[in-house]
C-alpha cells in the first residue's frame, strides 16, 4: 500500500508490501518476510530491562531501484542509522542514494527509544540494546534474502550512522565483530562518558539520565558502562583477536559541543593500539570550505555528503580500495565467542541462533 517515507528531511513515496501475516520462525521469534519492494516491518527485539515483556522494533530496507528483484551477487548490505532522537532515516545517510551509488541494500531501524526519548521509562541506553536492535535489523535481511534464494555478496556488509546513530556504527562493528568490511562514523559518541551518562556541566550537552546510585532502577554499573564503550582497549584487543577487519572511518569535529571530540581522539589511539583499521577525520576550520564541511561543530555538513565523500574509497564496486570482509560473518558463525570482560564479570553476544542475543554473565566473586 502507498506510505511516505520521511529520509533526510524529504519524504519519498514509496511503495509498501504488507507483511504482517507473513511470518517464518528463526529458531523462536516470528520473523517478517522480506517486501519485494522498498517498505518496513515489525522484527522481534530483546526484552528491556525498564519495561519487561515482549518487543518489537521497525525496520526500514532499500534496495538498488527499489526492488528487491535488483539484487545480483554482487549487492551487499548496509546500515545507515539514525540520529539520537531521531527516527528512520534522520541524521544519516539517504538510502536511496546509498543503495543505487554502492549496490547495496540499505537498512535503518527505529531503535530502542528512538523519537522523544524521554518519553520511555528509563535513561538513554547509550548504544547496546540500540546496536542489538540494528543488528537484528540486519539480520532481517541478511537471513531473508537466503531465505528467499536471493543471491548477495555477504562479504560486503557497511554501516554508517550520525550522532546517536555514529555511536550505533561503531557498536554495531563491536557486538558484531566478524560482520562488517567498513564502518563509517560521523559525529558519533566514542563511549559514555561520566558527563554524558549523569548530566554532569562542562564536557557535553548530553544528559542520558543514568544514576551513580546502585539502589536506584537506573544504575549505571561500570559493567554496564564498559559494554557502551567502543574504544574500550580491552574490548578492542578482543575484537582484533576474533579477526575484525572492519575500516572504521571518524570524522568528528574538533568544536563538537554534544560528542566530545577528545573522547574520540582517545578511541582512535586505543583502536590503533589493538591494530584495528582506523582512519580519523578531525575536521578543523580549515576543512571548512563547503567541501563537504561547513563547521567544526556537531552538524559538520550534509551526513549524505559526507557518507559519500568518504566512502566512495572504499565502498564503490568499481573502486580500487573497495573493502570486502573475508570469512564468515556472525550471523553465520552460529557461536558465543563474541566476550567482553568487565569490572565484574562479561559480556556475552551469542550468535547461538543466528541474531544476536546479548547477556551479562557475573563473575562468582563478584560484589564480594
Amino acid at each position: 500500500m502507498p506510505t511516505k517515507l520521511r529520509t533526510c528531511g524529504l519524504f519519498l513515496s514509496i511503495t509498501i508490501l504488507v507483511t504482517a501475516t507473513a511470518t517464518y520462525a528463526a529458531d523462536g521469534p516470528a520473523w517478517p518476510e522480506l517486501p519485494a519492494v522498498d517498505g518496513s516491518a515489525m522484527i522481534p527485539a530483546q526484552e528491556w530491562a525498564f519495561k519487561p515483556g515482549p518487543r518489537e522494533v521497525k525496520a526500514f530496507v532499500c534496495y538498488p531501484g527499489g526492488k528487491r528483484e535488483n539484487v545480483d551477487a554482487k549487492t551487499g548490505l548496509m546500515l545507515s542509522l539514525h540520529n539520537w532522537g531521531g527516527t528512520e532515516f534522520r541524521g544519516t545517510a539517504n538510502p536511496q542514494t546509498l543503495a543505487n551509488r554502492y549496490n547495496v541494500v540499505v537498512i535503518g531501524v527505529n531503535y530502542l527509544q528512538s523519537g522523544p526519548w524521554k518519553e520511555s521509562r528509563g535513561p538513554y541506553d547509550c548504544g547496546y540494546l540500540q546496536t542489538l536492535d540494528a543488528l537484528r535489523a540486519l539480520y532481517w535481511v541478511y537471513d531473508g534474502l537466503g531465505r528467499q534464494g536471493v543471491s548477495f555478496d555477504a562479504g560486503r556488509i557497511y554501516s554508517v550512522g550520525g550522532s546517536g546513530g555514529g555511536n550505533v556504527t561503531l557498536m554495531s562493528n563491536k557486538l558484531a565483530p566478524r560482520t562488517f568490511a567498513c564502518s563509517i562514523d560521523i559525529s558519533g559518541m566514542a563511549k559514555i562518558s561520566d558527563d554524558i551518562a549523569f548530566g554532569l556541566p562542562g564536557g557535553t550537552r548530553l544528559d542520558a539520565g543514568w544514576s551513580r546510585d546502585p539502589a536506584k532502577p537506573n544504575y549505571l554499573s561500570p559493567d554496564q558502562q564498559a559494554i557502551r564503550c567502543p574504544g574500550e582497549l580491552g574490548h578492542l584487543k578482543t575484537m582484533k583477536a576474533l579477526g575484525n577487519q572492519s575500516k572504521v572511518i571518524v570524522i568528528h569535529g574538533v568544536d563538537d559541543a554534544a560528542c566530545p571530540v577528545a573522547d574520540a581522539r582517545e578511541m582512535v589511539a586505543n583502536m590503533r593500539a589493538a591494530g584495528l583499521d582506523v582512519e580519523p577525520h578531525f575536521v578543523t576550520k580549515a576543512d571548512t570550505n563547503g567541501k563537504p564541511f561547513k563547521n567544526t561543530g556537531h552538524s559538520l555538513a550534509d551526513r549524505t555528503t559526507v557518507a559519500l565523500h568518504f566512502g566512495d574509497e572504499f565502498i564503490k564496486t568499481d573502486s580500487p580500495k573497495l573493502k570486502v570482509r573475508r570469512g564468515e560473518c556472525d550471523f553465520k558463525s552460529r557461536d558465543e565467542k563474541v566476550r567482553y570482560e568487565t569490572p565484574n564479570g562479561r559480556f556475552v553476544i551469542s550468535y547461538a541462533k543466528g541474531y544476536p542475543v546479548g547477556r551479562f554473565e557475573a563473575s562468582k566473586d563478584a560484589g564480594k
